[in-house]
């Protein structure tokens, strides 16, 4: 039993188990962060889980501020992000012509809250 738990403490040291912290709660989220909550969830939530991890029918975007790189590869930046939004990626379609300049400042401003 404690070879077995000496391992697991060696293998989680070894892969630098990392944490991240949780999303703001709704509650405190500012005006414009709550802005982008609500277009998240008009034009995001059918297919991205924004609050839970695993896969709806594109990534969870739970933390996507808080790593390096996009589940794609990309930067996870304000440029890449915005990018995708307006001209979509995969499966993932535009939404250019429905969201304002405005509205995606809004919704970035709520995906650096996760």
């Amino acid at each position: 039993m404690k070879r077995l738990l000496l391992m697991s403490v060696v293998c989680t040291a070894l892969m630098g188990c990392k944490t991240v912290p949780p999303p703001k709660p709704l509650d405190q989220l500012t005006p414009q962060e709550h802005a982008g909550y609500v277009l998240f969830q008009q034009n995001c939530a059918q297919c991205h889980y924004d609050r839970d991890t695993g896969s709806l029918h594109g990534p969870s975007l739970l933390s996507v501020y808080k790593k390096e790189y996009l589940q794609s590869g990309a930067p996870a930046n304000d440029e890449r992000i915005t990018w995708t939004i307006q001209h979509g990626r995969g499966m993932m379609p535009p939404l250019g012509g429905q969201v304002s300049q405005d509205d995606i400042a809004s919704i970035l401003a709520y995906l650096k809250t996760l």
